[in-house]
């Protein structure tokens, strides 16, 4: 696991600024950094020593050196692949997964990159032809950004390192904040900088010296199996599992789990437990929280005899919200835990596996619910009844905005969401917090002279449409996981796990995202996958006699902090010393008013909407300061007291 960077520009030496891109990533890598220099490309690594400790330093090149490759991820099929090769010819100079990759290239050309079942992104340099290839894994689990413009290319691992070439101007891009008030994340390649772009999952670029191409080299493509029996899917579940959880020990360094006491984690501990894996470390984090799941998680610690720890955090963490911030680049609200989580780990494991994923294979969360009832019926409803619950939704809104009561927000998103049946996507999308439905809350949100331009942004629904346009073809809930995997998996939870585990230089794994796992976990009917409104039916079956009852029978809630409560702890003390009136005046974008309001409404669960908005307006005026107004992204200036106006 490591840290990448890379700069193409005509004319210049590149090597000083390429050492200050990889020293500002030094946590993703901190073992090694190495800079490579020919013609006018430029290549930077930063090395985190997890696989060949010993020779695998890069770039790595092949046998007459014509390519070279940079490479941040893990390939859990290279010792299948590397054998392949071998038969083929090819000579090996290391035992690391990266030299794989380069001579699966030289025989493969781009089909090598459908090939690797792993975590990855890599930049390949032709140096002959003058030709740099950027790839990123399937899912998009490891990141790299890139900058194109005036014949400049540069691409890093984080855009804080990209941020260091002066003629990357520093700029918001608003239609990517849009999207974060809207849904807590940016769907799609946008960032909150303009011109710094993401590389999509399963897509590679190609830049010749003139020009960019962008490529998919794989897409999901769900094969439902309509015959499949239970008792089939069952096994299926239990072998796809242990196979993703043997591939993912893979490690010349120590391998622990974060142990959370749900299913997903619990089950990933039981098939070490198969495989006879021994002295498992395990680790578990609570939030001061009546939803901390110490207990559950001693439980399985103690049925399969693990190192257990555990940790729980401070009553005010948010005084780590500019640190984490500068780490994950963007306001989020969900970032604290897992970068206490890795900062607990690291003085003990390098690796470490988590449960991300099962309930986006196996329809795991709350929301499934509200869709599972209309799981079939929802493809034969007539578009005329969504026209009509478009206008029942307005005139809810308008209704909700005259009587001003904050508290009933939540009861006016139900009554817009089952508004809006015969509408999967705006149905999924208002579930989901999204609000830009509504004009009329621009309104609410945006300062009067932001309005106008506020209005013109892309709606969310637009980054939608692609994900849902097969879905009057297939059940609510297929199209439901289909869109999840690909939008808020890959640009919200996965996103997190990177930042906040590289954060400690600690390589975290997901199991659940093992391609053939993905694969089988797709061919399985959503109506097998939930049952009688029970999340996880399957899984659960699946899982029965190798997992406590408690377990697989307990209430999900989810590796979060509750808004609420954070509220009542210190995030309205934050954000009134923060987001003050000269502020947010200043910059002219929120409605002051509207804040005001939340922050002095008497605490109450029903808002959890409200401080989640909170939180992201906090979370971004402190990404503004640190990388737009100020110069703190490159200080490193942490001091929550530094960002209060």
């Amino acid at each position: 696991m490591c840290g990448i960077a890379g700069i193409f520009e005509r004319g210049r030496d590149n090597r000083e600024l390429m050492q200050k891109m990889l020293d500002i990533i030094a946590h993703r890598g901190p073992d090694n950094s190495s800079v490579f220099s020919t013609g006018n490309f430029t290549l930077g690594h930063r090395r985190l020593s997890i696989i060949d400790l010993v020779s695998g330093d890069q770039p790595i090149f092949n046998e007459d050196k014509t390519l070279a490759i940079i490479f941040n991820g893990e390939i859990y099929n290279f010792l299948e692949l590397k054998k392949t090769l071998i038969e083929r010819g090819h000579n090996f100079k290391t035992n690391s997964d990266t030299e794989v990759i380069i001579h699966g290239y030289e025989e493969y050309g781009k089909n090598i990159f459908a090939k690797l079942n792993g975590i990855f992104a890599f930049a390949i340099l032709d140096i002959p032809k003058g030709e740099l290839i950027l790839v990123r894994d399937h899912f998009g689990i490891k990141p790299l950004h890139y900058y194109f413009s005036n014949n400049i290319l540069i691409f890093a691992s984080e855009q804080k390192a990209i941020l260091f070439h002066e003629k990357v101007e520093r700029k918001i891009n608003y239609s990517a904040l849009h999207m974060q008030l809207n849904l807590r994340y940016n769907q799609g390649d946008e960032t909150l900088f303009e011109k710094i772009r993401r590389l999509p999952p399963a897509s590679y670029l190609i830049f010749n010296g003139e020009n960019i191409r962008i490529e998919k080299y794989w897409k999901l493509q769900p094969q439902i199996n309509t015959n499949l029996k239970e008792a089939d899917a069952i096994d299926g579940i239990n072998f796809y599992i242990k196979q993703a959880v043997k591939r993912q020990l893979i490690s010349d360094v120590p391998v622990g789990v974060y142990l959370s006491g749900g299913m997903d984690s619990s089950t990933i501990v039981q098939k070490m437990n198969e495989l006879g894996v021994e002295n498992v470390n395990t680790f578990t984090l609570g939030f001061n929280e009546p939803t901390d799941e110490f207990p559950d998680a001693a439980l399985i610690a103690k049925m399969f005899d693990t190192n257990h720890q555990s940790y729980s955090l401070e009553f005010e963490p948010l005084k780590y919200l500019p640190e984490v911030i500068w780490h994950a680049e963007e306001p989020k609200i969900n970032l604290l835990q897992g970068f206490n989580m890795s900062k607990f780990v690291h003085p003990h494991v390098k690796v470490i596996l988590g449960g991300l994923g099962g309930d986006e294979l196996f329809a795991g969360y709350d929301i499934h619910k509200f869709i599972y009832p209309l799981n079939s019926f929802y493809k034969h409803i007539p578009r005329f009844v969504a026209n009509i619950g478009a206008l029942k939704s307005k005139l809810i809104f308008n209704l909700h905005s005259f009587t001003n009561t904050m508290s009933l927000d939540e009861y006016r998103r139900g009554l817009q969401m089952l508004a809006s049946i015969g509408d999967i996507e705006k149905y999924y999308l208002i579930l989901r917090n999204a609000w830009d439905y509504d004009d009329g809350f621009y309104k609410s949100v945006y300062h009067r002279n932001f309005l106008n331009d506020a209005l013109k942004l892309e709606k969310c629904k637009t980054k939608f449409d692609v994900l849902f346009k097969d879905a009057k073809k297939t059940p609510a809930l297929d199209s439901i996981l289909y869109a999840e995997l690909n939008s808020k998996m890959v640009n919200d939870y996965l996103l997190v796990e990177d930042r906040m585990s590289m954060a400690h230089s600690v390589e975290e794994r997901v199991p659940f995202l093992d391609l053939d796992l993905v694969n089988f976990a797709f061919s399985i009917p959503s109506g097998m996958k939930m049952k009688n409104g029970q999340t996880k039916y399957l899984f659960r079956k699946a899982m029965e006699g190798k997992l406590p009852a408690k377990i697989l029978n307990k209430k999900k809630w989810g590796f979060t902090v509750n808004p609420y409560l954070q509220f009542k702890k210190d995030l309205k003390s934050v954000a009134e010393n923060i987001l003050t009136k000269e502020y947010i005046e200043q910059h002219g974008i929120f409605n002051y008013n509207y804040i005001q309001q939340i922050l002095n409404h008497k605490p109450n669960p029903r808002l959890r909407w409200h401080y989640n908005y909170l939180w992201i307006v906090l979370g971004f005026a402190i990404w503004e300061k640190m990388f737009i107004s100020t110069n703190n992204f490159a200080n490193k200036d942490f001091d929550i007291k530094e960002y209060i106006n």
